[in-house]
């Protein structure tokens, strides 16, 4: 990674609106890294964050529109503290924020100011914990211990984007112009009741069906995306596909919660209704259907990232399919690992029975943080400048919130994917995300979490699905005693 001079030089290159070029590469993974590209980005980066007038339609000569105030973070703290429950963020700076610099596994440099992520795992619900205990008097904290950026994904962002814990990105200097060619659903994810935004994310995240080639081939003669992806494009199909797979001594899913969230994206109702737990008919149909699947033995019920789901990524796993966005697709795949289906270039991918998505990352800036200017820009290389995040789809293979880089990325073979065998999924990945109708509470983790581990048992026969369904309600009246549930 190229090093960069410290404040002096960084603060005077933001005053006079210089553009710094992004850095380093690699992967976000937590579980896998996946290959590097070795490609440079070959599209010009935007004027940092100065914001353009348009040139008048006529004849007459079009002026250069002055660049806007560049933010000096000279006069912010020394300490920027970032509360997150993984290293994805963490990665992504090192590898793409301009001088950057890596001091070890939970610190850097930006100039003269002190990074430092504070990582808390998601288990247990430990992250949500951790900030509810420490955002509300952020402000009376020290430097050393206030958190200045916090990490949020979309089944609990609401919790946080209705209260002043969070500011709007506009008390930052961000105007939503600066944001308008990002995806529409996931500035709707951190949109509060008053209409403010409260995070932006650099990532998009729609899913597609990632099937196994060499199964394809052995069941169907091809492993084609478009023959595949007409055999696997309404859930009739793909239940009638899953018996022919299953014939031939292979599963068709790892487990019946790899179709979770493609039924559960697709509800109509919020997991939470005026203080009440409902279930979507989607959801109900979705426990009926994997219950016929791990009966007919199509499927297993594993239980997400555990040894037994991972096993499926390798060939004596005999797995066909998952479901997922691009970041599962590369970091979860075990692309890093000789041995996987990934490594050998051994999937393809297809729309599948149902558009959906999973997942996402968004930065917020924490009530009281003394780094707004920092954290500004941040916010604008790391989700608006096209260079950068043009630069992420290629090292990282992410899919990246910005609709020009994956518009011009989804028709150019420099943005396939290794994992893919070569193939471009970044058309599919873009149509999706333009369809993303969001269905949010702000209990969905919780709920999602514990449903799924209720009707384990009910697959496993180990209660009935009315006995799994209580068991569902009480342990969400546990969770969040302010709900009401079904008697």
């Amino acid at each position: 990674m190229k090093k960069f001079k410290k404040v002096v030089t960084l603060s005077l290159a933001l005053a006079m609106g210089l553009s710094l070029v992004a850095c380093g590469g690699g992967s976000d993974a937590t579980t896998t890294e996946a290959p590097a590209d070795d490609a440079e980005a070959t599209t010009e980066a935007p004027a940092d964050d100065a914001e353009t007038t348009e040139a008048p339609a006529d004849d007459a000569e079009a002026t250069e529109a002055p660049a806007a105030e560049q933010p000096d973070i000279a006069n912010d703290g020394k300490k920027l503290n970032i509360a997150c429950w993984n290293e994805e963020f963490k990665t992504r700076l090192e590898d793409h924020y301009p001088g950057y610099e890596k001091v070890d596994a939970t610190h850097g440099k930006i100039g003269d100011i002190d990074v430092e992520f504070k990582i808390t795992p998601n288990e247990g619900n430990a992250y949500q914990e951790y900030l509810d205990a420490n955002l509300p008097d952020n402000a009376n904290k020290s430097e050393e211990e206030k958190i200045d950026i916090f990490l949020v994904e979309a089944d609990y962002a609401l919790k946080y984007v209705d209260e002043d814990v969070t500011l709007p990105v506009t008390d930052l200097g961000i105007s939503m112009d600066e944001l308008s060619n990002q995806y529409g659903y996931t500035k709707d994810v951190m949109t509060a009741s008053d209409g403010s935004l409260k995070g932006v994310s650099w990532q998009g995240c729609p899913g597609v069906l990632i099937y196994n080639r060499e199964i394809a081939k052995d069941v169907w003669g091809t492993d084609d995306p478009a023959e595949i992806g007409a055999k696997l494009d309404s859930w009739d199909k793909y239940y009638a596909a899953a018996a022919e797979v299953q014939a031939k001594g292979y599963y068709m899913q790892s487990t019946v919660n790899d179709s979770y969230r493609v039924y559960s994206n697709n509800a109509s109702k919020l997991w939470v209704e005026n203080d009440t737990v409902q279930i979507d008919d989607n959801i109900m149909d979705w426990v009926d259907k994997s219950k016929a699947m791990v009966d007919a033995k199509q499927t297993t019920t594993a239980d997400l990232w555990s040894d037994d789901w991972n096993k499926g990524m390798y060939p004596d796993g005999k797995v066909f399919c998952y479901f997922g966005p691009a970041w599962l697709i590369n970091f979860s795949m075990h692309a890093d690992d000789p041995e996987s289906v990934a490594a050998k270039g051994g999937y393809a991918a297809c729309t599948g029975p149902m558009g959906f998505y999973w997942g996402g990352t968004w930065i917020a800036a924490a009530n009281g943080t003394d780094n707004p200017a920092l954290i500004a820009d941040i916010i604008r290389k790391m989700t608006t400048d096209e260079t950068i995040m043009s630069d992420i789809v290629k090292k990282d293979s992410d899919f990246v919130n910005n609709k020009p880089a994956m518009e011009a990325a989804a028709t150019n073979d420099e943005y396939a994917f290794k994992v893919l065998g070569g193939q471009n999924p970044l058309g599919m990945f873009a149509a999706g995300a333009d369809k993303i109708v969001l269905h949010q509470s702000a209990y969905d983790q919780g709920c999602n979490e514990e449903f799924q581990k209720a009707m384990k048992n009910y697959f496993d026969g180990n209660a009935s699905k009315e006995e799994a369904l209580s068991q569902f309600y009480k342990a969400v009246k546990e969770k969040y005693p302010e709900l009401n549930v079904p008697e």
